[in-house]
């Protein structure tokens, strides 16, 4: 399958990386001239403009766009004029659902068909098989199903949920559930720092995550970020990134009146995470930087 994509920072270049070698044709662009060279360097033609992605492309043509929700409008500003009726936009930034909505009806009036995705596992799931949530027409979805396949982790690693909106609204909350997740097991592992006895949080890592309830993927990257940072974790950032979909999560849980305590104790404890016991920042940030590769610098913004 021949398609545009645009946006070729962490999570586009692995995912491009990805659908080449499953044998799909990629036009990319991204603003950075740096991205640029490194995606060209894959092997995959590269161009300097959403004009040139359109030309490149015959339609009707499919069009992904990776790049961050802040500049979207601006992107289909530029774009939309530039396509042809039945040609289609797959949005996969982690953008917040009610400017999809809108977003998704601008582009549809237009004439053009509009996707959308919440994409989950970072930069790793990007390049080794990620986990989609996807909105938009079930025709449109059938009709990229070849192509989600070849993003998707497995069978079973992607799913249609409903109307455009579906896919960004489920990785919303996927994402305020992270928040609360993390801050569980940064605490426990404070504790466990505190503790009367001497433990190696590295072999406790390991313990937890063999048969025990609290197996996961993030006692793994748990592993992974002390192994590489050591246990005192002193290099790392003590401020946490807060803005993003857990500060939605928490929003869309006010206007419905739904208790949500531990997701929203998460999202507080970020927000006023300069004041906070630094270790247990420390390890909500290890953690981020595994699974999505953030900042862990001191002297850097942590991120959303």
């Amino acid at each position: 399958m021949k398609i545009g994509y645009l946006g070729l920072g962490k999570m586009g270049h692995n995912m491009v990386a990805r659908l080449k070698e499953k044998g799909h044709e990629i036009v990319g662009y991204d603003p950075s001239e740096e991205a640029r060279a490194k995606t060209a360097e894959l092997g995959v033609t590269v161009v300097d403009s959403y004009a040139g992605v359109v030309a490149q492309l015959e339609t009707p043509r499919v069009i992904w766009s990776m790049i961050p929700s802040a500049v979207i409008d601006d992107m289909l500003a530029e774009l939309v004029p530039l396509l042809s009726t039945g040609d289609m936009i797959v949005e996969a930034a982690n953008s917040q659902y009610e400017l999809t909505l809108r977003r998704a009806k601008k582009v549809t009036e237009a004439g053009v068909h509009f996707m959308e995705v919440g994409v989950s596992g970072g930069p790793g799931g990007a390049r080794n098989g990620a986990c989609l949530m996807i909105g938009g027409e079930k025709e449109d979805y059938e009709k990229l199903l070849p192509l989600i396949k070849d993003i998707a982790k497995d069978d079973g690693y992607y799913a249609h949920l409903g109307p455009a909106g579906a896919g960004h609204y489920a990785k919303m909350i996927h994402n305020g559930i992270e928040y609360g997740m993390m801050q569980a097991i940064a605490e426990g592992f404070a504790l466990l720092k505190n503790a009367p006895f001497k433990y190696n949080l590295i072999d406790v890592c390991k313990l937890y995550n063999h048969g025990s309830v609290i197996e996961s993927r993030l006692v793994e990257w748990a592993q992974s970020g002390y192994e590489a940072y050591g246990e005192d974790l002193g290099d790392i950032a003590s401020i946490i990134g807060h803005t993003g979909e857990g500060e939605w999560t928490v929003k869309e849980a006010k206007r419905h009146g739904v208790d949500v305590p531990i997701i929203e104790g998460s999202y507080q404890y970020r927000v006023h995470s300069s004041e906070k016991p630094p270790y247990i920042c420390r390890v909500v940030n290890m953690l981020r930087n595994q699974f999505g590769g953030h900042s862990i610098k001191p002297n850097e913004q942590p991120g959303h």
